[in-house]
């Protein structure tokens, strides 16, 4: 599992890009912890940097949507759904555990320790 960051320091509405490989971004929706592959799957560019409304994210670049949940494309131009991880959070502090199957997907977040 990969350390992000404390539990109050992500507040609702905001996201962080972990630099690990591939990236990934972790969200904070309303109150709800999701992480997903941070690369659009339609063109390189970084979700993290995003809009977050509810349980979507969309591409800063050309506006496709994703769902938090599944990594699904909401709309065009993306196709490819991105991977999404699971997220903990111990302690206080927000982990994620990424997929080591570049085709997993994982659906929902856990929660281990604090609630989130």
């Amino acid at each position: 599992m990969i350390p992000v960051c404390r539990l109050e320091d992500l507040p609702a509405g905001e996201s962080v890009r972990l630099d690990t490989t591939p990236p990934v971004a972790v969200f904070n929706a309303d109150g709800e912890l999701y992480a997903i592959d941070d690369t659009c799957s339609h063109q390189d560019a970084s979700l993290s940097e995003g809009w977050l409304e509810g349980c979507l994210v969309e591409c800063p670049l050309h506006a496709a949507s994703f769902d938090l949940r599944t990594g699904s494309p909401t709309c065009l131009p993306a196709r490819r759904p991105v991977r999404t991880h699971q997220v903990y959070v111990e302690d206080g502090v927000i982990h994620v555990l990424v997929a080591a199957d570049a085709g997993a997907v994982h659906t929902g977040a856990g929660e281990k320790g604090s609630a989130a």
